[in-house]
């Protein structure tokens, strides 16, 4: 069986198309600003081509369809990310789990790496490191705090760190958010500056409140 050709929309139907689709909700809240000004100068010049077709320099009304069609599929392209879900899922340490234990994130990693699952692993692992350290009160806990926001903050208290603290997190967000493979070494990585941040001691900024005791 063919395929049905494609519907030419008239200059009038296709603005209405393209004026219906493009004032959704998700567009508004989706379209880069440049986008909206472009596409509010397309409507503009849309609106003089209302002569019919011909040899006097108008636009012949497919072509104005098939123009339409192309600014659309341009606008979702761009639009996609934006309106993808995923893409705008937050990309803070915790999710939803706002009472597991570093002890129970240790346990889940351990089982999950002895399974093979690197990933859930070094996810896990690396939650445990930051659980720890609110548990510890080195940093505050603070829902929505992203991977990058608590290398950052722990690399004040465990300067000596800050690189590792640095990849980790950034293993973290591409495995957890990025759906990056992980492997053995990445988990053993993770670990390592787990226990590292467990022995150490944090460095504690000098109270400016506090005159400095002199030797």
């Amino acid at each position: 069986m063919s395929a049905e050709p494609p519907v030419l929309p008239d200059a009038e139907q296709a603005r209405r198309w393209a004026a219906e689709e493009l004032a959704k909700p998700e567009y508004r809240e989706a379209q880069p600003s440049w986008l909206e000004a472009a596409w509010h100068d397309f409507l503009e010049w849309l609106g003089s081509l209302d002569g019919p077709s011909g040899p006097d320099g108008s636009v012949p009304t497919p072509v104005i369809g098939i123009v339409i069609v192309l600014v659309i599929a341009v606008a979702l392209v761009l639009a996609r990310p934006r309106l993808n879900p995923a893409a705008r899922k937050p990309k803070d340490v915790f999710g939803a789990e706002t009472i597991v234990t570093a002890t129970d994130y240790r346990r889940r990693a351990a089982e999950a790496a002895a399974a093979g699952r690197w990933g859930d692993a070094v996810v896990d692992r690396f939650r445990a490191l930051v659980r720890s350290a609110e548990d510890r009160a080195v940093i505050d806990a603070q829902p929505g705090r992203t991977a990058d926001e608590t290398a950052r903050e722990l690399s004040v208290p465990f300067r000596s760190e800050a690189q590792r603290l640095a990849q980790a997190a950034a293993a973290f967000d591409a495995v957890r958010y990025g759906n990056r493979p992980a492997g053995g070494a990445v988990y053993q990585d993770m670990v390592r500056l787990d226990d590292a941040l467990a022995a150490a001691k944090p460095e504690r900024p000098l109270d400016r409140h506090q005159p400095a005791v002199l030797p």
